[in-house]
């Protein structure tokens, strides 16, 4: 994989005809090979259909016999033949390329941008060129590997047929030649412009996009019946689509109006070359066959120069943008072995965690999200981190799972700091909850399952699924554990959105990480529901060193010690009774919900 895409490489045409051959060789050259035969019929067809109308003239003369036509029509018909069975042979060609590219290089994209540093993920700029590398990968790298196949193609077949032409009228060839220069400069050039304002299209479009999915999607339906905001959403995404829209019709009618309007001129240069034809016709210079021959041979020349080979490299100065793209995608800087499946978990032993003098700023910002953080957790303890929206709460977790690393300071797990141990390492000490947490659409046992890839126990994963009140739930599945969920399989069911966070919250208890993190994952649920699930929480991970993020108070009080973030640095900490007594941060949003858990 590593020879596709390389972070220090810088892509350009020729990777169009690399990558297919070094993915599956066999079908690229068959694909090349075959584009050499059929840049040649043109010319085998102009010079078969010349000889059977003059062996055809010659018989109804009294000039030839009948046999003299065999031989021409025998050629019309192979070339018909082969046009025909080419098609299906490059349909079943296409199809082979298409699925060992699926395999190999949409798969070295998907791994590239797994293994992404998560800054690129949440910066904007990034993230939109993320989106132009992988959306279609495989289709644009064949478009590419298709526009070198078809300038070959249309080489071959414009040099053979030149040849034809110049043979009897020499300076007509010359004359298409350099009338069809500008054009192809026009394309480039037409191109390159077509595909930077696609670029800016395509911010437009993705937004469109979303708002369409708001529109229509399933999962907005109660609220857009609720609220009625479908006129004024639907505002939004046609202002969206219509950004989109006039920058596509834009760019493309001042791409045809330049180039087509120029291809007038070897139109005409065509008619003219097709009337000097003929006065040699007429005084016998050339026979009738060569006279239609020469005009077919003209006007395919006309076609390709100013249509095909235009429009081709158009496409190909596209291709080219993209290559750019690819070439910034790749160097972009990875996570080192965010691919690496989690280490053995019997081989962690979670002792301590410290935080000493953190300070933490999201790259491209100048606001400091923790400031001079100083904290100590000990192992198999319970703990509540408690504030504001915005106090810092969610971004110690990215530090722990190691999404960012460019923290001041020190954090040290176990005595060591963090940024010294390797993801796998990291993936093995620490089991999250996130408050987005994820919906797989696939069975409940496979869902749970996914909490450790490196082992199976059904046994463990029911013991999971009822540890956290879901035995209701898979009585009454269908096909119990084994229901599919979701709304995308036939027979599979939706589940609320409380069991959703059960599911969730399942899959981590049966994740064999040391220190299990809940960041949040209940706050769709009432205050008294989530109380009761942090509960079941506390009690299953007992002897378990756990950690609960929320900015409400229910929870807080099962914790052995509950630390209140406020402004990037810990304000207060201590247990529930200790914190109250103290009348500060903790005391005042306590009272604030105190009516929530009464």
């Amino acid at each position: 994989m590593k020879e596709l895409l390389s972070s220090d490489k810088k892509y350009n045409f020729r990777d169009f005809l690399r990558i297919p051959f070094t993915v599956c060789p066999l079908y690229a050259g068959i694909k090349i090979l075959n584009q050499a035969v059929v840049s040649l019929l043109p010319s085998l067809q102009v010079l078969a259909t010349a000889a059977f109308i003059d062996s055809a003239l010659d018989i109804f003369a009294g000039k030839a016999e009948q046999a003299a036509i065999g031989m021409p029509l025998l050629c019309l018909i192979l070339i018909v033949a082969y046009n025909n069975l080419n098609w299906q042979l490059m349909s079943y060609v296409n199809l082979k390329m298409e699925m060992r590219l699926d395999f190999v290089y949409r798969t070295g994209i998907a791994q590239k941008r797994a293994s992404l540093e998560y800054r690129h993920v949440e910066n904007n700029d990034t993230w939109e060129l993320i989106n132009r590398v992988c959306a279609d990968p495989v289709g644009k790298l064949l478009g590419g590997f298709n526009n070198i196949c078809g300038i070959a193609n249309i080489v071959l077949r414009v040099g053979s047929l030149l040849v034809i032409l110049m043979a009897q009228v020499w300076w007509a060839g010359l004359a298409i030649v350099a009338i069809s220069v500008p054009l192809f400069r026009l394309a480039v050039k037409s191109g390159q412009q077509m595909y930077e304002e696609n670029k800016e299209a395509e911010k437009h479009r993705r937004r469109a996009n979303y708002l369409k999915s708001v529109l229509q999607g399933r999962e907005n339906v109660e609220e857009r019946t609720l609220f009625g905001y479908t006129q004024k959403v639907n505002r939004q995404w046609l202002e969206k689509y219509e950004a989109a829209r006039k920058i596509s019709v834009g760019v493309s009618a001042r791409y045809f109006i330049r180039l087509k309007g120029s291809s007038l001129v070897t139109v005409l240069l065509s008619l003219l070359i097709i009337s000097v034809l003929l006065f040699p016709l007429q005084r016998g210079l050339i026979t009738p066959g060569m006279f239609m021959g020469l005009v077919t041979s003209t006007l395919n020349l006309i076609q390709m120069m100013s249509w095909e080979l235009a429009d081709t490299m158009g496409q190909i100065a596209r291709n080219l943008e993209y290559c750019k793209d690819l070439t910034a995608f790749c160097a972009l800087s990875e996570t080192q072995g965010a691919l690496e499946l989690p280490a053995d978990s019997s081989e962690i032993t979670f002792e301590s965690l410290e935080f000493s003098h953190v300070t933490f700023r999201y790259p491209g910002t100048d606001k400091d999200i923790l400031s001079d953080f100083n904290l100590r957790l000990e192992c198999g303890r319970h703990y509540a981190f408690v504030g504001i929206n915005g106090a810092g709460k969610t971004t110690l977790t990215k530090l722990l799972t190691g999404l960012y690393d460019n923290y001041e300071g020190e954090i040290l797990l176990n005595g060591r700091e963090l940024k010294t141990f390797s993801q796998a390492q990291l993936k093995a000490f620490f089991s999250v909850v996130y408050q987005d947490f994820a919906r797989y659409q696939i069975s409940l046992e496979d869902n749970i399952a996914l909490g450790d890839v490196l082992h199976r126990d059904q046994d463990k994963i029911r013991t999971a699924a009822a540890s956290i009140g879901l035995d209701q739930a898979i009585a009454d599945l269908p096909r119990g554990m084994e229901t599919p969920l979701g709304k995308i399989k036939e027979n599979s069911v939706d589940l609320s959105g409380g069991q959703w966070q059960r599911v969730a919250i399942a899959r981590a208890l049966y994740n064999p990480a040391a220190v299990q993190i809940l960041d949040e994952p209940t706050a769709a649920l009432d205050p008294v529901a989530e109380s009761g699930i942090y509960e079941m929480f506390g009690k299953i991970s007992a002897g378990k060193s756990t950690i609960f993020i929320t900015h409400r108070l229910g929870a807080a009080r099962l914790a052995d010690e509950i630390i209140v973030v406020d402004g990037g640095k810990v304000a207060e900490k201590g247990s529930h009774e200790k914190l109250l007594s103290r009348n500060g941060i903790y005391a005042s949003m306590y009272e604030a919900q105190r009516s929530w858990y009464q």
